[in-house]
């Protein structure tokens, strides 16, 4: 199985989380860019306002698709397993932070704009993303949402690897997936369209669906 596009995999993850339909208080955050089309899907269907968590990937460098950890909001450091990692010196470290705390500065501007900060507390979450490999750029989203004192994190994905499902497991209340292959190797091999999404649509989907 594998799914269509980002619309189809949120269509497929909304039926999965189909027992929190109608509840008071959820909230679907996404994680941009990718997340946002799959988590339209999922806020829509289950009646659910939509906003974004702003979270970072740290690739390795030159090999940026390799999460060495991820970054979000209020200083959020999350370090992925080094094992079997590239070797990276502490300023290689610190220069792919840098840049990637500037480019989670420019997205909360681009994305959220005025609107007022999130009001997390007491509310269930659901982090949407599109697909989990290691697991850091979610573990991130969690560890910045819990500073907010939400009742509930629910992280919810289409496809994640096995290895990454019990990581979060550890750190979330609840993790939902449709698929979790044997054989994961890249969240982009489980879709038939993986088209980078643009900041455009994006912020096209926020004002649809964050209501």
């Amino acid at each position: 199985m594998s799914f269509k596009d980002r619309r189809d995999a949120g269509r497929a993850l909304a039926q999965a989380l189909v027992a929190w339909r109608g509840q008071s208080g959820l909230l679907v955050l996404a994680l941009p860019r990718g997340g946002v089309p799959v988590a339209w899907e999922v806020a829509r269907f289950l009646r659910a306002p939509l906003d974004v968590l702003v979270v970072r990937k740290l690739g390795y460098p030159g090999q940026e698709e390799y999460a060495m950890g991820a970054i979000a909001g209020g200083g959020v450091r999350v370090m992925a397993d080094p094992s079997g990692g590239w070797p990276v010196s502490r300023d290689a470290l610190e220069a792919v932070v840098a840049r990637e705390e500037a480019e989670l500065s420019r997205r909360e501007q681009h994305y959220r704009g005025d609107r007022p900060p999130l009001v997390l507390a007491g509310r269930v979450l659901l982090l949407v993303d599109d697909g989990l490999a290691t697991g850091a750029t979610m573990r991130a989203a969690v560890t910045a949402a819990r500073a907010g004192g939400p009742q509930r994190i629910v992280v919810a994905v289409p496809v994640a690897s096995r290895d990454a499902v019990r990581n979060l497991q550890a750190v979330a209340d609840e993790v939902v997936c449709v698929l979790t292959p044997e054989d994961f190797h890249a969240v982009g091999l489980w879709y038939a369209d993986f088209t980078q999404t643009s900041d455009e649509e994006v912020c096209r989907l926020l004002r649809d669906g964050s209501g």
